[in-house]
């Protein structure tokens, strides 16, 4: 039997109907409105990264940035995040490794590579030898990570027992103005101690046989040194006034790419302070390239410094004692002026990031 439909119900139906279809209209317009304007603004901030990165192409005057780094190792080198940074911009990244600051230093000065961390003392020396580079922004160190050690067995029981002595440490390092205030700390002179210029990487398998009597040095050398059983600490460079380390670029290169170096002291800050809130990651990333025990790598993690410092007036004043620290030891052949490294303060405005800190 088939089912009859009364005529009210097609007259209730259809005000139902007449009232229900506006609204669907409404509805789906809206929802196609509101999709036409989600796509618009994805649309605009894809061509606005694209402008923003056209634009620093155009303000980059390179195609190819040269990192050097240390025997050390380099933690920005082994995360990789200069190249995830710079190659959508079209920048390649090459790396070289050197034994020390000095090495790194005189690579620069020839024209080898175009940016480069090191220690307080190597840029005081490569300026005086005529090197045309500028400071770019400071590295902080506590002074932990450098130490004067001797063999456990050594007669030797403190700095003051070193008079006399021959110290192995890299001549124009941070070690070379490291031993001077430690030596002055005890009432001793530079000219108390028999020198041995040999960098770490030659130096640290002598001591480890125990042919080197006392050594200056630094991590990771010194944490294996540590582990080994090898090493006795007479001191560490904690509390000698030094200001810590610097990125070094070659000073045209400075000048002319302030954008490529506000990008990359950018992504080195922030690879800084994720390594120093995640040590044991930060081990395990660096291992492999180091090639260290993991109760090695654990010491020489503890003791790395971290965070960058702006170049500021306070900084090359710091730096600028320095200089006329080894002069006064007679280890420059005249006054050296810092200032004549630095950059103005307008073209550190451009190359430094607001969240670097300026202390």
């Amino acid at each position: 039997m088939v089912a009859t439909v009364k005529p009210q119900y097609f007259k209730i139906f259809h005000r139902f109907t007449l009232l229900l279809v506006p609204g669907l209209l409404t509805f789906a317009t809206s929802l196609t409105l509101i999709s036409c304007t989600q796509e618009s603004q994805k649309a605009l901030n894809q061509s606005s990264a694209n402008q923003v990165a056209d634009n620093q192409k155009s303000e980059i005057k390179t195609k190819v940035l040269r990192m050097g780094y240390q025997q050390a190792g380099d933690l920005v080198r082994v995360t990789k995040v200069l190249e995830k940074r710079l190659e959508p911009l079209g920048i390649k990244v090459e790396w070289a490794q050197f034994a020390q600051g000095p090495q790194l230093m005189e690579a620069m000065n020839v024209g080898k590579i175009d940016l480069g961390n090191v220690g307080e003392t190597p840029p005081i020396f490569a300026q005086a030898a005529g090197a045309q580079i500028a400071y770019v922004v400071g590295r902080r160190s506590d002074g932990r990570r450098s130490a004067i050690a001797v063999p456990p067995d050594s007669p030797i029981k403190s700095v003051k027992d070193i008079k006399g002595q021959k110290v192995v440490f890299q001549k124009a390092s941070a070690s070379h103005y490291f031993i001077i205030r430690a030596l002055e700390d005890v009432g001793l002179k530079y000219s108390d101690i028999q020198v041995l210029s040999i960098p770490n990487v030659e130096a640290s398998s002598a001591f480890l046989e125990g042919k080197i009597g006392v050594w200056v040095t630094s991590d990771p050398h010194l944490a294996r040194a540590e582990k080994l059983g090898k090493a006795r600490i007479l001191r560490n460079a904690q509390g000698l006034d030094s200001p810590g380390g610097y990125y070094i670029g070659a000073k045209r290169f400075a000048i002319d790419n302030p954008e490529l170096l506000r990008i990359v002291i950018e992504e080195i800050d922030k690879i800084e302070r994720w390594a120093e809130a995640h040590p044991k990651e930060t081990a395990k990333l660096i291992m492999p390239y180091q090639k260290l025990p993991p109760d090695v790598m654990d010491s020489f993690i503890s003791r790395r410094g971290y965070g960058l410092r702006a170049i500021s007036p306070n900084l090359i004043k710091e730096q600028q004692r320095i200089a006329d620290y080894f002069y006064k030891n007679g280890l420059l052949p005249k006054p050296l002026n810092v200032q004549e490294a630095m950059l103005t303060p307008e073209q550190y405005a451009a190359l430094t990031p607001s969240t670097i800190s300026q202390k």
